[in-house]
């Protein structure tokens, strides 16, 4: 008994030492994709937006695939939540992203986003448009089209989000 008791806390005693591996990185972007929290202010936010009164933006991408969204305008927040899926496109580094927006109304978005980690911290460039309710002439951005291809190119730029990485 006495044997089976140590060889019990000799095996408890090395799952605690065994540290993680290398490759598991749980900060890689190419593995985790844009799960963690970003931040975004001042010409980093989209030109779109930035017309509407909206200075910063703050967003958390849970690894449980929710998310939280909180923008600012004249010091005023609003909070948007739900839930997300991305996938890789196969298109260098971007990604595909649907969030489905629960509150504070239900609306479904689609989009792209890339992750440079070539920045520290990471930087992330985010496009992404309203596909339910649909919105007359408004469709989404495509990793195949790139980066500006909301609505087949009309908006250009303007509804290309960046934002930094914040590191904890």
């Amino acid at each position: 008994m006495k044997k089976l008791l140590a060889l019990a806390l000799m095996f408890s005693m090395a799952l605690v030492s065994c540290s993680k591996s290398e490759d598991d990185n749980n900060e890689d972007p190419q593995k985790v994709g844009i799960v963690g929290e970003w931040y975004s202010s001042g010409t980093n936010v989209a030109p779109l937006l930035a017309s509407l009164g909206i200075d910063s933006i703050y967003a958390k991408f849970n690894a449980d695939n929710t998310y939280t969204v909180e923008s600012f305008s004249n010091g005023a927040k609003t909070v948007l939540s739900g839930t997300y899926v991305q996938e890789k496109s196969g298109v260098g580094n971007i990604w595909n992203i649907t969030v489905n927006q629960n509150s504070p109304t239900a609306l479904t978005s689609k989009g792209i986003f890339e992750i440079d980690a070539t920045a520290k911290p990471y930087t992330l460039k985010y496009e992404i448009a309203q596909t339910e309710p649909a919105i007359t002439g408004v469709t989404p951005p495509t990793a195949a089209a790139g980066f500006g291809s909301t609505s087949m190119g009309a908006f250009g730029q303007t509804n290309v989000q960046k934002y930094i990485k914040i590191q904890k």
